[in-house]
């Protein structure tokens, strides 16, 4: 059994009855902004002999003072060095402020690193939707649905670290003219026929031929299994269908109008670009548009009493943003209630080729395909590791490398050999975060990596930015690598290095771990 040494918890109110920051390096932001009467944001200089962390306050600070921005970090300078996290500041150029942190600090951050590091960073916990994947079910979830998912369920996992309450939502656009086109080509199969040309082709509609009675049932639990597979638990599958009964009731409290046997909607009133159709004519056949059926389900989830509502759709949805936020007026709720995400294309390689994804032709790569040749972990590591406002390309061949150039393989790494050097730890080992002697450059900058942890997950989270979490996480691999190769953690006798890190080893798996656990990406014991 590993046992930690005593440690004292950060106080959570400072003097003034005000809540101190609950890390480290943001308590230092925080007492240097204090010293300096304008807002201090650390940053890390890439060459550590420049300091460990570097501000430009003065540089911004200094036209509304009208004084020299040098002049002023050299006075910051000869101040911050009474605060006990300091031990030495620099100027450098025309005002940058270069600091650099005593082995004390970096141990009181190291100290705070247990499982809940880096949570709880949401000031008003609501209760949230994120409504994801959402994949027709005219056919097997797609590589680019998949990136919704992954999409979806990282950033409701990011909602539910920072202290939401956040529910998942699947919804099934099961009506109408592209449901009619898909059991029309099972049945054409049936028929030993072809499909119509505007319907849906492939092996998957050959399998479902085989089967009888109506295909969209098979289907659904297909698509369910997939999603509990690729590490999405849904509380919740809504289906149109099921919300077409409750349109009559909702237009009635809508300004709408009729005009060529259709029924418009006056949403131009409330900001749209144009008046919108709910309800085709009857020589188009009579039936609500997908904006009537927008319509029914945002007030439906509104309804349940969510604080917010976030959609995820591909980049062919772009003009849904706008148009969400006049529903949203058009039924008396606050806009801001509502955000839309929009994901860009996927596109998989094999041996340097292209495989387009299209559901309506053979040529569909599905994500049980990607989960069968480069598991799960890839999958969700893959469709997440870019920001959403980017195309993704995913060249499969790297899920059989052991190396670096496989980013997965190369972060599960560090928590596998973590866990390794507990298994080799004596019997009653402790750990001690605060060191007893000068910390190793390489130390001092893991630990620096970790105290970054906070910032950087808080930030993912307010921007829906979950691909923020891989870039960390590889910057944590390569400072932990670097550390284990030129340091022994294990003394044969204990020594005096030993406690130390095992402190920062544990905090260290905690980390990654945790990281792993946020884009949907197992933390393994064993490699």
């Amino acid at each position: 059994m590993i046992r930690p040494a005593p440690r004292q918890r950060a106080p959570g109110f400072g003097r003034t009855g005000k809540p101190v920051p609950a890390n480290a390096l943001a308590r230092l932001e925080a007492e240097l902004t204090s010293l300096a009467g304008s807002t201090v944001e650390l940053e890390r200089p890439k060459d550590a002999a420049r300091g460990d962390y570097a501000t430009s306050v003065a540089l911004k600070s200094a036209p509304a003072s009208g004084r020299n921005p040098r002049e002023l970090a050299e006075e910051l300078a000869a101040r911050v060095v009474s605060l006990a996290a300091i031990e030495r500041a620099e100027v450098a150029g025309p005002g940058f402020l270069n600091l650099y942190v005593s082995d004390a600090f970096l141990g009181e951050a190291l100290a705070e690193i247990d499982p809940s590091y880096g949570g709880g960073s949401a000031e008003r916990p609501e209760r949230i939707q994120v409504e994801m994947v959402s994949a027709n079910p005219t056919g097997p979830i797609t590589v680019a649905s998949g990136r919704n998912g992954a999409l979806g369920d990282s950033v409701a996992r990011l909602l539910e670290f920072a202290g939401h309450e956040v529910e998942r939502e699947y919804y099934y656009n099961d009506a109408g003219a592209q449901m009619d086109r898909f059991r029309a080509s099972v049945e054409a199969i049936r028929r030993g026929e072809e499909p119509p040309e505007d319907g849906y082709h492939g092996a998957y509609v050959v399998e479902l031929a085989r089967e009888e009675g109506d295909p969209v049932p098979r289907m659904l639990e297909q698509i369910e299994a997939t999603m509990e597979r690729f590490r999405i638990r849904f509380d919740s599958w809504a289906r149109q269908s099921g919300l077409e009964g409750e349109l009559d009731a909702i237009l009635a409290t809508l300004p709408t109008y009729e005009h060529d046997g259709a029924r418009f909607v006056r949403s131009t009133q409330f900001g749209d670009e144009k008046d919108r159709v709910l309800v085709r004519s009857a020589a188009k056949g009579g039936a609500p548009t997908y904006e009537a059926a927008d319509i029914a389900y945002l007030r439906d989830k509104l309804d349940r009493g969510y604080g917010r509502a976030i959609y995820v759709l591909g980049a062919d949805h772009h003009g849904v943003a706008g148009w969400f936020a006049v529903i949203a007026l058009m039924l008396g709720f606050d806009p801001a209630r509502v955000e839309v995400l929009l994901y860009q294309l996927v596109h998989l390689t094999r041996g340097g080729q292209v495989t387009k994804i299209s559901k309506r032709r053979g040529d569909v790569v599905f994500l049980d395909e990607l989960m069968d040749e480069a598991g799960v972990d890839f999958a969700r590591w893959f469709l997440v590791d870019r920001g959403h406002d980017q195309s993704i390309e995913i060249d499969v061949d790297l899920a059989a490398e052991r190396s670096r150039k496989n980013p997965v393989y190369y972060v599960q790494y560090v928590h596998a050999r973590a866990s390794g050097i507990f298994r080799e730890a004596p019997s009653g080992a402790i750990l001690e975060p605060r060191p007893t002697r000068a910390l190793e450059p390489e130390e001092r900058e893991l630990v620096k990596r970790l105290a970054e942890f906070p910032a950087v997950v808080a930030e993912a989270t307010e921007r829906r930015g979950p691909h923020a979490i891989p870039v960390y996480a590889i910057r944590l691999a390569d400072d932990f690598h670097r550390f284990y190769h030129r340091h022994l953690v294990l003394a044969s006798k204990g020594g005096e290095d030993q406690p130390f890190r095992l402190a920062l080893v544990a905090a260290t798996r905690v980390v990654i771990a945790r990281c792993l656990d946020l884009v949907g990406v197992e933390a393994p014991e064993r490699m």
